[in-house]
């Protein structure tokens, strides 16, 4: 099993992304909002509040709804002049993360700054929206040693009888969530501080990606995401000690945290405490059956101990989730190859190097098969 670390983000690098969570309560009123940060040593001023709004702002939100329009009405009202081309003419962009203010001001967001967005916007006209997170919306992706598992934040308002009108804003036409939970101002908070931190973990920056992280997680202990990109940012920076603390940490605040699983297996692994790493990652296996990697990375263990016919499930289950990758079908090569059958081998090369001859798992196969020269034999296409 290589290593790869699990990287956690609210809408993070394109449509309909960010990290899965779990939720956590009812949403604190500001009173209540600062209270709970003093008691956990912050000076409240300190801290960016993501949907805190300016005096422009607000004279704005009234200007587009006029006062005495009905709630459910006011926030139609509102999202259509917010994507309105004659008025804010608001865009969705992947990316950096940004408050309700920059986002008002550069016209910009991706979905957690649109929530932010219009959440403050929503209160300030009178109607007590909240941060929703969609649970069933994931994505993975790798970069280099980093696997980012993006989810998807929205707004949300409580019409009654145990129903949440969801205010929208992403690339996807008609979304149908199944799935959706409540998030509390503060976790919004330390979701804002987790996102920062995270990009600024993908930039390179691992020194200011700890002042965010650490941030996120002195604001909601509990917030298990945000433990998991600490780990992440820790290990980037060679302390394996207390990257591997920020990981128990996470399974301890919600266990149902898989990259928290897949992050400490990796780790553990590194220092050849495989049996352990094994069961952990066959648990993360089970908590989130979405994620290719975890397959991948259970088939990895699979193989090393010559399990061969157990890898090639493993490896198959992570392909039928994620066909557009090149690793699973490098992945399924290997296998062949470890089981003798060279040909087979080749095949499976010949669809990986199509979709990403530069994967590290792709060449590793292409170089056990003897180069780029052994693949052109191959005249046969693959059956999955």
């Amino acid at each position: 099993m290589r290593r790869r670390t699990a990287l956690l983000l609210f809408c993070g690098a394109g449509a309909l992304l960010a990290a899965g969570c779990a939720s956590s309560g009812a949403a604190l009123g500001s009173a209540e909002l600062t209270r709970t940060l003093r008691a956990r040593g912050f000076d409240p001023a300190s801290v960016t509040v993501p949907f805190e709004i300016t005096d422009e702002m607000r004279a704005w939100a009234h200007a587009q709804v006029p006062d005495g329009t009905p709630a459910e009405e006011r926030l139609d009202k509102l999202l259509a002049a917010l994507i309105d081309p004659a008025r804010l003419r608001l865009k969705y962009e992947s990316g950096r993360t940004l408050t309700a203010s920059e986002a008002f001001e550069s016209r910009r967001a991706n979905c957690l700054a649109f929530t932010s967005l219009f959440v403050g916007l929503a209160r300030e006209l009178g109607v007590p929206a909240f941060y929703l997170d969609v649970d069933d919306v994931e994505r993975f992706e790798k970069e280099g040693d980093l696997m980012v598992i993006s989810g998807h934040v929205s707004a949300g308002y409580d019409i009654g009888g145990a129903r949440v009108k969801i205010l929208e804003f992403s690339p996807s036409p008609d979304p149908k969530y199944r799935r959706v939970q409540r998030v509390s101002d503060l976790r919004a908070v330390a979701l804002f501080y987790s996102n920062r931190g995270a990009e600024s973990l993908r930039a390179g920056n691992s020194a200011e990606a700890l002042t965010w992280l650490r941030q996120a997680v002195k604001i909601d202990p509990d917030f298990g995401g945000g433990w998991v990109n600490l780990g992440v940012a820790l290990r980037r920076e060679g302390d394996t000690a207390e990257a591997e603390a920020a990981y128990r940490r996470a399974l301890e605040a919600d266990p149902q945290t898989s990259s928290a699983y897949s992050n400490l297996a990796s780790l553990l692994q590194s220092r050849g405490e495989d049996a352990e790493a094994e069961r952990l990652l066959a648990i993360a296996a089970n908590v989130d059956r979405r994620n290719p990697f975890s397959y991948l990375a259970l088939g990895d263990l699979s193989l090393a101990q010559g399990r061969l016919e157990e890898a090639r499930r493993f490896y198959h289950r992570a392909l039928r989730l994620h066909r557009e990758d090149a690793e699973a079908y490098a992945a399924l090569g290997l296998a062949a190859l470890a089981a003798g059958d060279s040909g087979a081998a080749r095949k499976w090369l010949r669809k990986a190097e199509s979709m990403d001859r530069f994967n590290e798992r792709v060449r590793r196969l292409g170089e056990r098969l003897g180069g780029p020269a052994a693949v052109a034999r191959t005249d046969k296409s693959l059956s999955e």
